[in-house]
């Protein structure tokens, strides 16, 4: 028998065999390297900078989310949840995110508390905390990314019920009117809604004729008016006053009750103190107030001008005690008493502290002759000021050495001058004659004592000279430093000597005591560490106060202050390679004096080179070729006399520290049941800055621990600026989180070092969850155009009379307590009546970090649903998109009995705008037809656990893994049957 030209065709088909083989091992290496199999270091050349990209997303207690024109979106909120944003940041290098907020109210114009966090957080969010939010990020490139979304928090204050009556005109001496108007108010968001009772019978328009009940002109929301007409006995009666904002955000309706009686009436009150009260400093003030009528009974409080009252103060019932009273605590207090019926009834009273305080006096030469000088012969006024609590209570004498001097026909004492102030008295001094040379003092007091006097003595003799400023010839220009203490000096001449006045005199500026002149009573201004600011001309000048009341003398003192040079950079640090040339510059923004300035450039200790600065305003230093002695710390120290300013240059060649990218796609996987890798990837900043990047250390420790694992990672080529670079880390163990960091290495040796934290996820954002726990259902809505709707449901509370043989006996979870949402289809539902349940809404985000992707994103919906019973109906799940108006698209179905479990539905949805979820439930032929739901889910990404058939499942690490040794173990074989 001839075999040959089978065994040669057998030979041909392995060899066939073979190499269909090896291809196809080829593409098993492909499918792992595609399922992220470790790998070691791998390398692509791709330029990933990009501009940032920003999207916000809610995870606190929200009530709604809801899309507005121009995209931007509100999000509601319950006063006192917490709020919680989430800016979603892409772009690399890694942004840096800034939420900033606009207040929404033009009381509170702008509140700029920036957050520099991904994560905006505010627990038990208040009222005045709503407004437009910001979530800013930017990386250097392009503009930056910014989002904004507007937050409404809604609240309900308890309602306030006020009483006001209003009596019609007589009529025929026997029959009058008499109307009552209660006004039910409470601050909101929303606008409020209000309803009236009175006992148990609900009030409405028309329901009484007696009664109508209206809101003013332009306070919509705002107040509602209950108006009883002519009042009757059946109006005595108790009237509540209910505000609702219609259950929104879970807010519970508030009630406020009001008693309507025939001694209903306004307050009254009687204020036991006389007005004003005068009191000296130290005494202890006490202020009574009764209730003299007022029903209810009204309350008492008090106020004192628009301040609050003294701290020492003491409240006890009626009376108001302020102990050691002094002049700050004098003012305005008031009484006032309230019971919401007509207006607050109010007594007020002064209370004036007595003091005496600034005694001033000035001597007036002769006003009919043109002469500063005191004259034998000639007329003299002597004049003297004092601040006096209360006026009227000031009284002067006059003493001439010693010895009390009364008014005469040349000696004239005014005290009522109505050309000149309140508060002064004046001594006229007629004809002055050798004789009335003295000492003249002004006493001033108060009329009934308790306050020390105030005495001023004026010497009017020879020596009474008008004033004279002079200023030393070392004093001016006067020279100083930046930083010392100075005293610029006036020399004043004359007797009596006058206050003297500093001030600017080349600008108009405060002095350094923050008030536009400063006063001296030696002609001295001291000034305390002086700077530059500080340097000009300044006036002295006489006063009319304890001097001549003559034209004011001045001079003109010149301050120059000498400060060291202002350089910039200051400091500077500047990267460089081996081998290159650059050149460092030191600049003078200012200096005085700086006409000559010296320099001098130094490396380290080491001085390399000075000189002087003439017209220049910078200075230069070249380095041709970097060696390693040059790198360190370069120093240019610019001087004048007043001292040195600094430049200094960090010249060094580490690199640059890495920066992560965090946009991986698929960053994470698993491959073994306990641990999982992680894609490391990052870019290089500024590679081309310093000598080649060698190698990378990688360090790696679970967070919270102290032991760091290294090990180097080689890099071969040079590296391109926006090159990705990528490492493989497996064996991390589940689901522990990791610390890394990474450091280049160079010639120089190590750079600077970045740090990012590895976490274990499944990859998926959990948007929404709600298992029906509290009352407010997740912010769920009943579709109210059906039959009938879903309910809230617990086993723990279930009726006694449920029908049996349908509905859950538990939550989901298997608890007795817990809560869900079913469809009761006992009578009167009929077959094929219809519930629905909506979602909140949720906003649609590209899933492309530059949104131009041209797929929509795809989300998880998954909930867990239980249907038993013989005559189960239908369960149907819609999307209903905001794009889509009236168009709910049907994504899930099921009929029919179940089983007594619950199982669990998943379905992927790809809404294109803002979207709701909708559970309708179809009662079927008979009662028992309960159908229930439960832990209702959306997840960003698509359902977990696909079918079998899916090739992710067969291509997974570990079946690669098996195929290999498969194919390997034949090639074996086949080259051995070779």
């Amino acid at each position: 028998m001839n075999i040959m030209p089978t065994f040669v065709s057998s030979v041909m088909l392995l060899k066939i065999v073979i190499k269909l083989l090896v291809l196809l091992r080829l593409i098993l290496v492909l499918i792992r390297l595609i399922m992220h199999v470790p790998c070691g270091r791998d390398t692509v050349v791709l330029l990933l900078y990009a501009p940032p990209n920003v999207r916000i997303i809610h995870s606190g207690h929200a009530c709604n989310i809801e899309e507005e024109r121009y995209t931007e979106r509100v999000y509601t909120i319950r006063e006192g949840e917490t709020l919680e944003l989430t800016c979603l940041v892409s772009g690399h290098p890694r942004p840096q995110i800034r939420w900033t907020k606009t207040a929404g109210s033009a009381t509170d114009r702008i509140q700029d508390s920036s957050v520099f966090n991904e994560t905006l957080r505010i627990t038990r969010i208040q009222r005045h905390q709503g407004g437009r939010y910001y979530c800013k990020a930017e990386n250097g490139l392009g503009t930056p990314a910014i989002k904004s979304i507007r937050v409404d928090v809604y609240y309900l204050d308890d309602p306030i019920v006020t009483v006001h009556q209003s009596i019609g005109e007589a009529k025929e001496q026997f029959y009058y009117e008499r109307t009552v108007f209660l006004r039910c108010a409470a601050n909101s968001n929303p606008p409020v809604r209000y309803s009236w009772r009175r006992g148990r019978e609900f009030l409405s328009q028309g329901s009484d004729k007696g009664v109508e009940i209206y809101e003013p002109f332009f306070t919509q929301g705002e107040t509602k008016i209950l108006k009883l007409k002519n009042l009757r006995p059946q109006d005595y009666a108790n009237y509540t006053c209910t505000a609702s904002v219609r259950n929104v955000c879970g807010i519970p309706d508030k009630s406020v009750l009001f008693r309507l009686t025939n001694k209903t009436a306004s307050p009254t009150i009687k204020l036991l103190v006389e007005d004003p009260i005068v009191a000296n400093p130290g005494q202890t003030v006490i202020l009574v107030c009764i209730i003299s009528g007022g029903e209810p009974t009204p309350t008492l409080t008090w106020v004192r001008n628009t301040e609050e009252l003294p701290k020492k103060s003491i409240l006890k019932s009626d009376t108001l005690t302020i102990p050691a009273i002094s002049t700050e605590d004098a003012g305005v207090y008031s009484c006032v008493a309230s019971n919401n019926v007509g207006n607050p009834a109010k007594k007020s009273t002064n209370i004036v502290v007595r003091a005496l305080k600034k005694g001033r006096f000035w001597i007036t030469p002769d006003p009919y002759h043109n002469d500063d000088n005191i004259q034998i012969g000639r007329e003299v006024k002597i004049s003297c000021q004092v601040e006096a609590t209360p006026p009227e209570e000031l009284m002067f004498s006059w003493l001439k050495n010693g010895r009390p001097l009364r008014s005469s026909e040349r000696m004239v004492i005014t005290q009522t001058d109505p050309d000149v102030a309140p508060g002064i008295t004046n001594l006229d001094i007629i004809d002055l004659k050798f004789t009335d040379f003295g000492t003249y003092t002004c006493v001033a007091s108060l009329k009934n004592g308790g306050i020390p006097e105030i005495s001023i003595d004026v010497n009017i003799s020879s020596t009474t000279v008008p004033p004279n400023l002079t200023v030393p010839r070392e004093k001016s220009p006067l020279v100083t430093q930046e930083g010392d203490t100075v005293e610029l000096q006036c020399l004043v001449s004359g007797k009596p000597k006058p206050i003297i006045l500093w001030s600017h005199a080349d600008k108009e500026a405060p002095m350094p005591d923050g008030n536009m002149q400063t006063e001296s009573y030696d002609g001295v201004l001291r000034i305390v560490n002086v700077s530059r600011e500080m340097a000009g001309t300044y006036r002295c000048q006489t006063s009319q106060y304890n001097g001549f009341n003559v034209k004011p003398r001045e001079a003109i003192v010149e301050l120059i202050v000498l400060y060291p040079p202002a350089v910039e950079p200051v400091y500077t640090e500047i990267r460089q390679g081996l081998g290159r040339p650059f050149s460092l510059s030191c600049r003078v923004l200012r200096a005085h004096p700086s006409k000559v300035l010296d320099y001098e450039w130094k490396l380290g200790t080491r001085l390399l080179t000075v000189g002087q600065l003439d017209t220049r305003d910078e200075t230069e230093y070249h380095i041709r070729a970097l060696n390693r002695e040059g790198y360190g710390a370069y120093t240019c120290d610019i001087k004048n006399e007043a001292g040195a300013g600094r430049c200094t240059f960090l010249v060094t060649g580490k690199a640059y520290a890495p920066e992560f990218y965090y946009d991986t796609y698929s960053a994470l996987w698993q491959n073994k049941p306990r641990v999982y890798g992680f894609k490391l990837q990052w870019t290089q900043m500024n590679p081309n800055a310093v000598d080649r990047v060698m190698a990378y250390r990688l360090g790696i420790k679970q967070t919270g621990h102290q032991r760091w694992w290294e090990q180097e990672i080689p890099i071969e080529d040079n590296i391109q600026k926006g090159e990705l670079l990528t490492y493989n880390l497996t064996e991390l163990i589940k689901p522990e989180a990791y610390q890394v960091r990474l450091t280049p290495i160079t010639r120089f040796g190590e750079g600077d070092s970045t740090e990012r934290i590895i976490h274990f996820s499944c990859g998926k954002k959990k948007l929404f969850h709600c298992d029906f726990e509290e009352d407010t259902i997740c912010m769920f809505t009943q579709d109210k155009t059906e039959e009938f709707d879903w309910t809230r449901h617990s086993a723990a509370t279930r009726d006694t009379k449920y029908t049996p043989n349908t509905g859950p006996s538990s939550d989901r979870t298997g608890s007795k307590q817990g809560f869900y949402m079913y469809i009761e289809t006992s009578r009167p539902r009929l077959e094929g009546d219809k519930a629905r349940l909506l979602t909140p809404s949720f906003n649609v985000a590209p899933k492309n970090p530059y949104g131009n992707v041209a797929t929509n994103p795809t989300y998880c919906f998954s909930f867990y649903y239980h249907m038993y019973g013989k005559h189960i109906g239908t369960l149907n799940v819609y999307l209903r998109q905001k794009s889509q108006t009236g168009q709910d698209t049907s994504v899930w179905t099921l009929s029919g009995n179940q089983g007594d479990r619950w199982r669990q539905a998943r379905v992927n949805i790809n809404p294109t705008s803002s979207f709701q979820m909708v559970l309708e439930g179809i009662r079927g032929s008979g009662i028992e037809g309960d159908i229930a739901v439960d832990d209702v889910t959306i997840e960003e990404g698509e359902c977990q656990d696909p079918p079998p058939s899916n090739i992710r499942s067969l291509a997974s690490p570990a079946a690669v893994h098996i195929w290999e040794l498969c194919l390997t173990l034949l090639l074996v074989l086949a080259g051995l049957r070779r």
